[in-house]
């Protein structure tokens, strides 16, 4: 599948090993962050093909997204997570059991939940759809937009709301009892998932100091710009956003999270999409999508809010 990279350097007859890398994960068949050839090319077609790059296109170079979808993927195969593709990562990736649904026994515990595909995902769909929550194709993919439709239909049933389809939500997809939601809930469901929409046709636009425009974007004014052509006014700084919106317990896609960073109180924000992920504009990346549970933005996450 992928070639033999020469990551090594001779540097006055001294072999010297790439940085952040340790020499037990190289070999004929590693890639990781900053490399950039065609073989990262077929990595992030693979990945895409699994669902682990959506919404990007394949450019050979391996940056923070790549690895943030190899991260993704080793944690839901069950591997070292290194954000490295070496000899395990690529077992994986071409195995029969390596796509991202196979993580979870969907089929035989009677459980989806994101990131899952196949005929259950189907299935949960279907129902969603014809019960009101879910009106958007049925693909079989159980992306953020289905994982909110069922927090929605949890939510309007008084059922536990985690966006996991298990027992108890298939048992109340198949009764009677149903509610459908009303047209606000659907409204809000179709408004979180336009704005996500929205703000990732922007991924890769740099970062740009009081930036508001797709030229360029600070944070706050990415936020703003993304939510007034979803049809929302919000304020201009990321301090007015949190005192200008309400409070939720834990973020459902389309609220904005908030991060404590270069001072005290809230300094940074970004779009929940899902699956612990948000989107915003990185002084260091631009415009691009982390985790939440990473090393740098968990211990400054200050909550979730509502606009």
């Amino acid at each position: 599948m992928f070639k033999k990279v020469v990551i090594t350097t001779t540097l006055a007859g001294t072999l010297l090993l790439a940085p952040n890398v340790s020499e037990a994960a190289l070999g004929d068949r590693t890639l990781y962050n900053g490399m950039s050839n065609s073989d990262v090319t077929e990595l992030q077609n693979v990945l895409d093909d699994k669902g682990y790059f959506d919404y990007h296109k394949a450019t050979g170079y391996f940056g923070t997204i790549t690895e943030d979808g190899v991260r993704d993927f080793q944690r839901n195969a069950g591997i070292s997570v290194d954000g490295v593709v070496g000899p395990q990562t690529v077992s994986a990736l071409t195995g029969s059991t390596s796509s991202k649904s196979s993580s979870y026994t969907s089929t035989n515990s009677g459980t989806v939940r994101y990131g899952d595909r196949g005929q259950s995902v189907t299935n949960l769909q279907s129902q969603l759809k014809s019960k009101g929550y879910y009106n958007y194709s049925v693909d079989g993919v159980f992306g953020s937009i289905t994982q909110q439709a069922v927090r929605n239909f949890q939510s309007a049933n008084g059922l536990s709301v985690d966006g996991v389809a298990g027992p108890n939500t298939f048992g109340a997809l198949s009764g009677a009892a149903s509610a459908k939601p009303s047209s606000s809930v659907k409204s809000a469901s179709t408004s979180n998932a336009s704005v996500v929409s929205i703000a990732k046709q922007y991924i890769g636009v740099p970062y740009v100091w009081a930036g508001t425009t797709p030229s360029g974007f600070d944070c706050s004014g990415f936020l703003q710009y993304v939510f007034n052509k979803s049809g929302e006014s919000i304020p201009r700084t990321v301090a007015s956003i949190w005192n200008a919106t309400d409070s939720v317990s834990s973020p459902s896609v389309g609220d904005l999270v908030f991060f404590e960073t270069y001072k005290s109180g809230p300094s940074h924000a970004g779009i929940y999409i899902g699956n612990g992920q948000f989107i915003h504009c990185s002084s260091s990346y631009g415009v691009t999508i982390s985790d939440m549970d990473n090393s740098y933005w968990a211990p400054r996450y200050l909550g979730a809010k509502r606009a």
